[in-house]
């Protein structure tokens, strides 16, 4: 079976590299895209990406992979991304895993979801750091990494990302709320309180999403690689069909 596993903002495909060791190493073929601008793609780094060119990103790469019967995973940002993308996508994605992961409504943007204190924190560090069009890099300390060897590692790799696509909002994005799979909620995590509850509701409201908490820390990939594929793994056979 194939995973796709899309990272958060600021991030890059690097950051799953543990997880994805362990994934592969259980017989599974893994993906791990960069989209436009972040992480080895850093060089692309423009004012004028956007929330769309990162959805693009995502669906070329299940139309020139070929991808179907995916287990699509998100992180963080990455949510709103692929509640985007699969309107277009959904039909080669099996399981939907939100990997503590925004999961806006249609109409909302990243900035409207993660709570005034955090949205207003961004917009400022984007004007004093960012000449007023991209959010710099934070220490992986933010995401809850408090090993030294592995925070040095990730804060080598963290890159500045378009503040343009945390403002843009999201269109149309009902298959994203109602396709099967599961939300895994870290704990300690730094979504809001409502954006948790909402992610609750709707494991609640359909049988088909199951939901599961990780005692880790948001950036549950690198500080808990074993626990976090365990339950890729058990995402990937918790349906039948993909919806």
């Amino acid at each position: 079976m194939t995973f796709v596993l899309l990272h958060g903002g600021r991030h890059g495909g690097w950051c799953w590299w543990p997880t994805a060791d362990l994934v592969r190493a259980a017989g599974h073929h893994v993906l791990t895209p960069t989209l436009t601008g972040l992480g080895e793609r850093a060089h692309l780094l423009d004012p004028g990406i956007g929330l769309a060119t990162h959805v693009q990103d995502l669906v070329a790469v299940f139309e020139f992979e070929d991808l179907r019967d995916v287990v699509l995973v998100c992180h963080s940002y990455g949510g709103t991304v692929v509640a985007n993308a699969m309107e277009r996508i959904a039909d080669r994605v099996r399981s939907l895993v939100l990997l503590d992961a925004h999961l806006p409504m249609e109409g909302e943007c990243v900035l409207d979801v993660i709570g005034p204190e955090r949205a207003a924190h961004l917009l400022a560090l984007a004007e004093r750091e960012g000449e007023g069009w991209y959010v710099p890099p934070e220490s992986a300390a933010r995401y809850g990494v408090t090993d030294p060897a592995i925070a040095a590692w990730a804060d080598a790799r963290l890159t500045a990302q378009p503040l343009r696509t945390y403002q843009d909002p999201c269109g149309p994005n009902d298959r994203a709320w109602r396709h099967p799979g599961m939300f895994i909620e870290c704990s300690p995590s730094p979504l809001t309180p409502a954006q948790r509850a909402r992610a609750r509701a709707r494991s609640a409201a359909n049988p088909a999403i199951v939901h599961r908490v990780l005692a880790t820390p948001h950036n549950a990939m690198v500080t808990a690689p074993a626990a976090l594929t365990a339950l890729l793994l058990e995402a990937r056979g918790s349906i039948d069909t993909a919806e």
